[in-house]
């Protein structure tokens, strides 16, 4: 199902157990899927900036992960199930697909490529994968503690939880952000933060089996200014991977700028057009 907004199609994939993906698909060529992380959908500045920038070069397919935006929500949740949504999407595009994934999207888009045949090339942005001991200490429980702070009432607990353990937001920074209007926006995507701890799995390990079956060209891309952890993390996957890149963004944070990442990932994908 699709229908056309000012240049832009938006539409609707269904996944294996029935749950409505829905997507924004603009451009030609190619077909390129971008998986975004925690506390972002499709409308993302960042990601539609993306998909702007590239749409010249590709078709590119932005969707709202389950549970966001315009995506149904079926319960219970798994995330091999989030594995069959980008599986619906990439049929529902043409077929096959390069894939983009930011964040804890990336560990998703890392776990998809490798169960699904469809994806043809692979690049991520900054997989929070804990590979020494200058990452978060996290509990071993954090997603159910996540999903029973949700359903007791209490999401701006869940959503303060993740900012400061999985995150490293300051505390007293959150506790100021809970005063500000745009913290209600946080709070209804509560529910979807134990989703990317199931994602991510326990402790955030690296499933390194995983990342040395990929066979497709893989671009690993981390901020010259995010933390160590962050990029050793990166660094690791990259030396997981049998045919991996690691690049440093200069200047960059976890929050990658569009005008920074763009360019990267048209030079990696543009030689596998």
């Amino acid at each position: 199902m699709t229908a056309s907004l000012r240049g832009m199609e938006t539409g609707t994939a269904t996944s294996a157990d029935g749950t409505t993906i829905a997507f924004d698909r603009s451009g030609t060529g190619p077909v390129l899927v971008l998986v975004h992380g925690a506390f972002t959908d499709r409308s993302h500045p960042m990601l539609a900036e993306v998909a702007r920038a590239l749409s010249p070069w590709f078709t590119v397919v932005n969707y709202d992960r389950r549970g966001r935006g315009g995506s149904g929500d079926t319960r219970p949740y798994a995330a091999r199930r989030e594995i069959e949504d980008i599986d619906a999407v990439i049929t529902t595009a043409g077929g096959s697909a390069m894939v983009f994934g930011g964040s804890s999207g990336a560990a998703l888009a890392l776990e998809a490529a490798a169960r699904l045949p469809a994806v043809t090339h692979l690049a991520l942005w900054e997989p929070p994968y804990h590979v020494d001991p200058s990452a978060p200490d996290l509990p071993h429980d954090l997603a159910a503690l996540l999903a029973d702070l949700v359903e007791a009432g209490s999401p701006g607990d869940a959503v303060e939880l993740f900012m400061v353990r999985a995150a490293e937001v300051p505390a007293e920074l959150v506790r100021a952000m809970r005063a500000d209007p745009s913290w209600a926006g946080l709070e209804a995507l509560a529910h979807t933060l134990a989703y990317e701890a199931e994602v991510m799995g326990p402790g955030n390990a690296l499933p390194v089996g995983t990342a040395a079956a990929l066979g497709q060209p893989v671009l690993v891309l981390n901020g010259e200014h995010s933390p160590a952890w962050m990029r050793n993390a990166g660094a690791a996957v990259a030396a997981a991977v049998p045919a991996a890149v690691h690049r440093i963004l200069a200047g960059q944070t976890h929050a990658v700028t569009a005008g920074a990442l763009a360019p990267e990932l048209l030079e990696f994908f543009a030689q596998h057009r």
